[in-house]
């Protein structure tokens, strides 16, 4: 199969579609075909240089991969065309779907409402624990109920507004932001409707602990000292004994106390290791970090999302259940709604919506050409019904864009 790219200046590329087995040193290429936690090699586009490099690209799960003519050498012809027409299709990860979506535009609408009623009752709860009020498990369940409906609706528009936050109200929405990540991860791991709501509510309460450290080191803009740390640490343990004299379910008490364990054994406050940590709590530790790691702090800006999915599928294994994890990443897409990436024609987009069946593949708005550095009318465009493909994810921070959040939220509020 081949196919032509042109970028903004009209230059043709030739690219092509050919099995792994096709594969020859002095080929350069374009993109491999399949989950990006399922090879190796980290660099989008690169030339196979060696038969080393032959070696470590048959050795993974890809099969078929697209390589750039113009910049290395062709396949064999009579391969080609002995290729099956639908092999382009085939090595597409799917997103299963219960049912057909709400627009993410409309549901974006219902989410932002949803996320300040949320914030106000959690900002309440948290400054209730503090004055040492107990905990109102009926208003927390209440608030999980309408977080589901909108995730069942469609769990990107949620996923993507709990994702914004200021330094003043993260602590709270930071726990709204991962039962929110924890109810969509349950839905796509298959979990009954009850499960799903415990997943919330282990979301929702698993830093309720963090109530009880000290202000000065919750909020200290710099490093904690190594007492300081220790002092933090105890958040798990401390959130598990707020949480045990209620009817809390066992799961949502371990996830409490467990979601800072590690595979290895190396996490705390227990030193649990593998199977011995309990699943809800494996799901809490994925959702936890991702929502940390894309947030901005005083101390430091969060990572783009795309960016921290590829830097916590390096951490599988050791730290994270990477069985989990691919379900995680199949939940917010490999590129999530927010993402800045780069097209083949050399234009900037926004990913705007990732509900088509292919992962590699969503929906963007594009808005800045590259070469001649100018913004561009926003348009819409689906990459699944497209030629044109991402050939990056960007920093924001590397390009003078401004704020980029109004490219894919234009009818919802800020939180």
């Amino acid at each position: 199969m081949i196919r032509f790219v042109t970028s903004c200046f009209f230059r043709p590329t030739v690219l092509q579609l050919i099995r792994v087995e096709q594969a020859t040193v002095g080929m350069f290429v374009h993109e491999l075909c399949g989950p990006w936690m399922k090879h190796p090699f980290w660099r989008p586009r690169f030339p196979i240089n060696s038969e080393l490099d032959l070696e470590r690209l048959r050795s993974t799960a890809i099969e078929y991969l697209w390589i750039d003519t113009s910049k290395g050498v062709d396949a064999a012809a009579p391969e080609q065309e002995s290729q099956p027409a639908k092999a382009a299709q085939a090595p597409a990860p799917a997103i299963a779907s219960l049912s057909q979506p709400t627009p993410l535009p409309q549901e974006l609408a219902r989410a932002a409402q949803i996320c300040a009623r949320a914030g106000r009752v959690l900002q309440s709860m948290f400054s209730d624990v503090r004055l040492g009020r107990p905990i109102e498990l009926d208003n927390a369940n209440r608030m999980v109920q309408q977080m589901h409906a909108s995730i069942q609706r469609n769990p990107h528009a949620l996923i993507s507004l709990a994702r914004i936050k200021s330094a003043d109200n993260y602590t709270y929405l930071h726990s709204m932001a991962v039962c929110t990540l924890m109810m969509a991860l349950a839905q796509r791991m298959q979990m009954n409707e009850n499960e799903v709501r415990q997943a919330g509510l282990a979301g929702l309460l698993h830093d309720v602990g963090k109530c009880r450290i000290p202000l000065r080191i919750l909020n200290k803009p710099g490093a904690l000292t190594q007492e300081e740390w220790r002092i933090m640490q105890d958040h798990s343990m401390l959130g598990a004994q707020l949480l045990r004299p209620l009817d809390v379910p066992e799961p949502v008490l371990n996830a409490c106390l467990q979601h800072h364990e590690r595979m290895d054994g190396t996490g705390y406050p227990g030193r649990l290791k593998g199977e011995q940590i309990h699943q809800l709590s494996r799901m809490t530790a994925i959702c936890d970090i991702y929502d940390a790691v894309t947030s901005d702090r005083p101390y430091k800006k969060g990572w783009p999302p795309a960016q921290a999915l590829h830097r916590m599928a390096q951490w599988c294994g050791d730290h994270l259940d990477k069985a989990i994890f691919e379900q995680f990443v199949q939940t917010v897409g490999i590129y999530p709604v927010g993402s800045l990436v780069r097209l083949s024609t050399e234009q900037l987009a926004v990913v705007i919506d990732v509900t088509s069946q292919n992962l590699l593949c969503p929906l963007v708005r594009v808005f800045y050409c590259i070469p001649s550095g100018q913004h561009l009318a926003p348009a819409e465009m689906d990459l699944q019904q497209s030629e044109v493909r991402i050939t990056s994810r960007e920093d924001p921070q590397d390009w003078p864009l401004g704020d980029i959040n109004a490219l894919w939220q234009p009818c919802a509020e800020r939180t």
